[in-house]
C-alpha cells in the first residue's frame, strides 16, 4: 500500500473524512463566536479605542469581571483563528499582544454606514437558525413519506413573517 507522510493512505483518507466530519459538527462555534462577539460591542470598542487593544484593556472596556476573563481570552482566540482580528505584538521588550480589527470585523462595527452586524444578528437569531434543527423531522420514521408540516412553514414562526 502506497504511504503517505509515512501514513497508509487509507488511514490517513479516513482521517481525512473524520475531520470532515468534526469541523462541520463544530462550525456553529464560529458562528455563536462571531453572535457573541457582536453582542458584546468587541468590534465597536476595537474600532473607538483606535488602536490595539490588550485583552485587560478589552475586559475593562466591556466591563467584564477579571474572573470570567478566560472566557474572554478562549473568544478572542476563536475570533483570531477565524481571522476576525488579528493578534499583534506592542511591545518588543514586553512582547505584550494586543487584538486589532481585520477587514472583516471593520464591516461589524455598527456606526459603519456598511455595517453587516444587524444582518449577522438577524441571521444568527434563534428564530432563524431554529427551523435547522428540525428539518430531520419532516419525515415520518415508519413511512418515510413526507410529512404535512415543514421546519419552514411560516405560520409556526409568525415573527419572521412579519418582519
Amino acid at each position: 500500500m502506497e504511504l503517505l507522510d509515512g501514513v497508509d493512505s487509507s488511514t490517513q483518507e479516513l482521517l481525512d473524512a473524520q475531520t470532515h466530519i468534526w469541523n462541520h459538527v463544530f462550525n456553529f462555534i464560529n458562528s455563536m463566536s462571531l453572535k457573541c462577539a457582536i453582542q458584546l460591542g468587541i468590534p465597536d470598542v476595537i474600532h473607538k479605542h483606535g488602536k490595539p487593544i490588550t485583552l485587560p484593556e478589552l475586559a475593562d472596556a466591556l466591563a467584564i469581571n477579571e474572573v470570567k476573563s478566560d472566557g474572554l481570552h478562549r473568544l478572542m482566540r476563536i475570533l483570531v483563528h477565524s481571522n476576525f482580528f488579528e493578534k499583534v505584538k506592542i511591545s518588543k521588550e514586553e512582547e505584550e499582544e494586543a487584538y486589532c480589527l481585520t477587514r472583516a470585523s471593520r464591516l461589524l462595527v455598527r456606526d459603519e454606514p456598511l455595517s453587516l452586524a444587524p444582518f449577522a444578528l438577524a441571521m444568527l437569531d434563534p428564530v432563524v437558525v431554529d427551523p435547522f434543527h428540525h428539518m430531520g423531522g419532516c419525515r415520518d420514521v415508519n413511512s418515510g413519506r413526507a410529512k404535512r408540516a415543514s421546519p419552514f412553514n411560516p405560520k409556526k414562526h409568525r415573527v419572521m413573517s412579519s418582519i
